[in-house]
């Protein structure tokens, strides 16, 4: 009869492990979809409109900054 026991709580131990893996992937859709609505609101903002221009400005910037001349130059003498 113990082994008839251990297998239930064996069972029961599957069943509580099945349910807390599917409640984490519903909490973890949950929270992607509320970093999702977060970066739309933040993207509308005020604030995401000047990030995104400034995150362009400086793209632009560092890709016509060098012009393919070296960094460092030396000459002899």
């Amino acid at each position: 009869m113990g082994q008839c026991v251990s297998c239930l709580d064996e069972g029961e131990k599957q069943r509580r492990k099945e349910e807390e893996r599917l409640a984490s992937v519903e909490a973890r859709a949950r929270a992607a979809e509320a970093a999702q609505r977060r970066q739309e609101e933040f993207e509308k903002s005020a604030a995401g409109r000047a990030a995104r221009a400034q995150l362009a400005a400086n793209a632009k910037q560092s890709a016509n900054t060098n012009k393919g001349e070296p960094v460092l130059k030396w000459s002899m003498g």
